[in-house]
């Protein structure tokens, strides 16, 4: 039930493979603490035109230039404190030159800005009035795109009036901006990876449910609130479950489910975007909730407890894909748990009996494969399931909940991931790591 979902999937992931190698390569001398961004997306005309002031703080002594990512997107100016900035932009890189050497610690404030026609990281519906973005931050806005660089966020969306927003964190207020547009100001204080940062816009209609401290809000054009309240009931469910198989709570007040079109499933810092179709199939059959699980489960293991790089992205995909399976064993029962991971070892074993097994620490994901991503995903998810077996019930979800509060907001390489399941359990993992995650028992 659950194949069609991961197919599309698979999809948004290939944004990634052209920011790869620059992101493998990402620039250490600085890291940025904070970004505030005011961006107007045109969805009409499918561009977005922008500005992004950017605080960092330098880790050299002689910190002479910085770099960000840029993707496809037009610089026009850059500045530092009302000085103009020389800067170059060349592969989707932007380079720019600071006024005078920062020093180890000192802080500095740059300005970009920007307009662009992305192709990628953001997707324009005119006909329907929607626009979501879709990882690739920086194809929307100027950022350090790489997984192990966190900061805040504060996003100034600048839209039509009438349309429902999401975005990260919190709304701190929603004005008239000009005639027939609002410019609403979202806050993420928590920090978190650029690629999770994004946003919703459409003619939505909005459900929102109080389970306790938390607020739940179901957006979508083309469903009643009875039928959202039908496609999204098991949510608070979810976050419970969640809750207690990481040992940690969800890190926010609200979290948000939007059904836009065309939407494949995306995972953002406090909210998810999914095609309408998925609430058709929600309709059809109330079973077939694996992408809503699947998502909800990046809110702790991807968003929270991230990657290093993404030669380390099964991390987020596999156990993200196996907590899937692992609440559809907890809702529906063991049957249905192990109709999954038999999808998970058919879908991997397709790959290997081809010849494409890989280590699932990849080398280089510069031009993922549909078969690597089938690996990230499938086997990733199989992988974890044999590693429950191998440890036992117990042993295993006490290690997977000291493992996720240990690196809370933190990322990861899979020898950390490792590391923790050993000092959990007391056990050598290396022959299971060899042979399934590193190939070396081929």
């Amino acid at each position: 039930m659950r194949r069609t979902h991961l197919l599309l999937l698979l999809l948004c992931v290939g944004a990634f493979a052209s920011n790869a190698k620059a992101q493998a390569t990402a620039q250490r001398s600085f890291d940025v603490l904070h970004y505030e961004a005011r961006v107007e997306p045109d969805i009409a005309q499918k561009t977005v035109a922008g500005e992004v002031r950017i605080t960092l703080v330098s880790r050299t002594d002689k910190l002479t230039a910085v770099e960000f990512d840029c993707g496809e997107l037009t610089i026009m100016a850059v500045r530092d404190i009302g000085e103009d900035l020389k800067f170059t932009r060349q592969g989707g890189r932007l380079t720019i030159t600071l006024s005078r050497p920062a020093k180890a610690g000192e802080w500095r404030r740059i300005v970009v800005e920007y307009r662009g026609a992305p192709r990628h990281g953001i997707r324009f519906f005119p006909e329907r009035e929607q626009t979501y973005t879709a990882f690739s931050t920086s194809q929307w806005m100027v950022c350090v795109d790489t997984p192990a660089d966190r900061a805040t966020l504060r996003l100034v969306l600048i839209l039509p009036a009438k349309l429902k927003v999401v975005a990260n964190g919190r709304l701190v207020s929603s004005r008239a901006w000009g005639e027939d547009k609002t410019a609403h100001e979202w806050m993420e204080e928590k920090p978190v990876p650029s690629y999770t940062y994004g946003f919703a816009a459409g003619p939505f209609r909005e459900l929102t449910e109080r389970r306790g401290r938390l607020s739940l809000r179901y957006l979508a054009a083309q469903f009643s609130d009875q039928e959202l309240g039908r496609i999204f009931r098991d949510t608070a469910d979810m976050v419970r479950f969640f809750e207690e198989r990481a040992g940690v709570r969800y890190p926010d007040r609200t979290y948000t489910q939007v059904l836009a079109e065309r939407g494949y499933g995306q995972e953002m810092s406090g909210f998810s975007v999914m095609g309408e179709s998925y609430g058709r199939k929600v309709l059809a059959d109330e079973k077939d909730i694996w992408l809503g699980a699947h998502e909800l489960a990046h809110q702790w293991w991807g968003n929270m407890v991230t990657c290093v790089n993404w030669s380390h992205f099964w991390l987020n995909e596999g156990i993200a894909s196996f907590m899937a399976a692992a609440y559809l064993e907890h809702r529906f029962g063991r049957e249905v748990y192990l109709r999954e991971i038999e999808a998970n070892r058919k879908n991997y074993e397709r790959v290997r009996d081809a010849g494409h097994d890989k280590s699932l620490v990849f080398p280089d994901w510069l031009n993922p494969t549909a078969d690597d991503r089938t690996l990230v995903y499938d086997k990733g998810a199989y992988v974890i399931h044999l590693l429950r077996e191998e440890l036992g019930e117990r042993a295993f979800w006490n290690a997977l909940r000291r493992y996720t509060s240990a690196y809370f907001g933190r990322s990861v390489t899979t020898a950390d991931f490792q590391a923790a399941m050993e000092r959990a359990t007391g056990k050598n993992l290396s022959p299971f790591f060899d042979k399934w995650v590193y190939l070396k028992n081929k």
